[in-house]
């Protein structure tokens, strides 16, 4: 959008508000996206503000753009003599004093819709490349505190750290604002210790991509994912930035100012807006970026892993995946926020994926050779798990002999040729797949536990973008790293799952860990070896 030549010269602070020296020294008790009352009318009207800056019509006077409640005689667009200014239903908006508006205390502001996809401008009417869009230090202390944070550009490669210790503390992370929490424990996960997500911010944009592809993989890479590598902090009106495009450009409303969950916030990134491949290519011939768990449940069962809930859905179902994706999002057998199937469920550090990819060579059971045929009847009474479905032909013959297994269904696998003619040469191979984070909800709040590098035997971290706040309704938000030195020997090693069962014995639960497994409410899974090839 054109600035107006009496915005030449002036500094911004807050969300866009232009300030001359006159005015440099004072300070609104509202800004861009508050709720205010206009008090020269005999009735109050209020509204939300969407503008603030200098009308040429008003000389010096600050003026404020509001998108009114109510329609009322006179009231714009959000345009005014022949420019726009912000964006609103025709009628609602108004144009008055800065002096005369008053913030309601009472009701939490909500922050700017998306403007109309045939007029699209940038968010808080500043345009990204503008000089002027540059914030005031005064006013960035004031409402996200005194943390720098500035924009990185190039190639940065994931944080690694075998002292976790040394990384972690208040202001690290990921800074929340205004119900962030959803995307900031994401982002988090999806981009600090880990490349697997990388081809969203460096694949070149191509012809069938939006016309703001480039905007948004600009901000994602060089306000967000550089920063939080770099400096391992981001600062909330960088990720505002990202929400307010993700709003303008996809299909999902809230964005910047209400709850959503992770997977409103993928779908959205991925798939509407970078239009990112599916992650997921499933025998049902569908699509999709994450795999929700279905199962029944199963009495007397304390805390199930995610292999063994992920084998179970998958069983159920009767699909299986076609290849083994680079990234694996597992979403836990909850609904809502607050129904939980099962109350404690543990991640699998290692997922084995082997025996639901479609045409993968797979183990007999019994013998150990090259399985031929699968029988999803005889599933544990040969092993565990879905390995246990798997025979040669001699031995499923075998193993069918037994009166209650005579009427058993088997069905034919279908093994690469090229592996049939080395098999007696070649060891047969397991897939696995490696938990790098887990994202928890815990009363509409998400956080997120992430590993700090790649092995089994790298450190976690705990991460809350929320963890505390400086001031009241007017703070802001404090993002805290927290390592968690137990946490992958708990995911290690055996101990009795029965001290869950009790109040006492929970007690001896680590809380981090406790949490982790009450919480869990998505499973991030990478392939070390696909991913070096996407």
């Amino acid at each position: 959008m054109e600035l107006s030549n009496s915005f030449q010269g002036h500094e911004f602070s807050g969300f866009g508000l232009p300030l001359n020296d006159d005015f440099s020294g004072k300070s609104l008790d509202f800004d861009i996206g508050s709720r205010v009352e206009i008090c020269a009318t005999s009735e109050n009207r209020a509204g939300i503000v969407r503008w603030i800056g200098y009308l040429g019509t008003t000389g010096q006077r600050l003026t404020v753009g509001i998108e009114m409640d109510q329609h009322f005689p006179g009231g714009t667009d959000g345009m005014l003599n022949g420019r726009r200014y912000f964006s609103c239903p025709l009628g609602k908006g108004h144009f008055v004093d800065a002096a005369l508006c008053l913030p309601c205390i009472m009701r939490s502001p909500p922050l700017p819709p998306p403007v109309s996809s045939v007029d699209w401008q940038y968010p808080f009417s500043v345009p990204p490349s503008s000089p002027n869009s540059m914030l005031s230090k005064s006013s960035l202390r004031k409402t996200f505190g005194n943390k720098e944070c500035n924009a990185v550009i190039g190639t940065v490669p994931p944080v690694s750290s075998d002292d976790v210790i040394k990384i972690c503390g208040k202001f690290k992370g990921i800074q929340g604002h205004h119900n962030s929490c959803y995307l900031d424990a994401t982002l988090f996960c999806m981009f600090t210790f880990t490349s697997v997500f990388d081809s969203l911010i460096y694949r070149p944009q191509e012809a069938e991509d939006i016309r703001q592809y480039n905007e948004v993989q600009r901000v994602l890479r060089e306000d967000i994912v550089n920063p939080l590598r770099t400096n391992l902090f981001v600062r909330a009106d960088r990720v505002m930035k990202l929400r307010t495009l993700l709003e303008n450009l996809g299909d999902v409303s809230g964005l910047t100012s209400e709850e959503k969950d992770p997977e409103e916030f993928l779908n959205c990134l991925l798939s509407q807006v970078l239009k990112v491949e599916p992650l997921l290519k499933l025998s049902s011939g569908q699509d999709a970026y994450f795999y929700q768990l279905f199962v029944e449940k199963e009495e007397g069962l304390i805390l199930p892993t995610v292999q063994h809930l992920f084998e179970r859905s998958f069983l159920t179902s009767g699909i299986k995946l076609k290849e083994v994706p680079s990234c694996l999002i597992v979403q836990m057998p909850r609904f809502g926020k607050s129904y939980k199937m099962y109350e404690f469920v543990m991640p699998s550090l290692l997922l084995d994926v082997t025996d639901i990819i479609e045409d993968s060579p797979r183990q007999c059971i019994v013998c150990g050779k090259l399985a031929r045929v699968e029988c999803i009847e005889c599933m544990g009474q040969c092993g565990t798990g879905l390995e246990s479905t798997a025979f040669c032909e001699p031995c499923i013959k075998t193993v069918h002999t037994h009166r209650t297994r005579a009427n058993h269904k088997i069905k034919q696998l279908s093994v690469p040729s090229d592996f049939v003619m080395v098999q007696e040469h070649c060891q047969l191979p397991r897939l696995y797949m490696e938990l790098f984070a887990v994202v928890c909800i815990a009363t509409s709040h998400y956080v997120a536990f992430s590993k700090c590098g790649n092995g089994p035997d790298a450190p976690w971290c705990f991460f809350d973008s929320m963890a505390d706040r400086k001031g009241e309704q007017h703070g802001y938000n404090i993002p805290e790293m927290q390592p968690c030195p137990e946490l992958g020997q708990w995911l290690r090693e055996e101990w009795d799952h029965s001290v869950l069962n009790s109040p006492v014995g929970r007690e001896s639960v680590p809380e981090l860990v406790k949490r982790l497994f009450s919480d869990a409410y998505l499973c991030l899974y990478q392939s070390t070896d696909v991913m070096m090839y996407r």
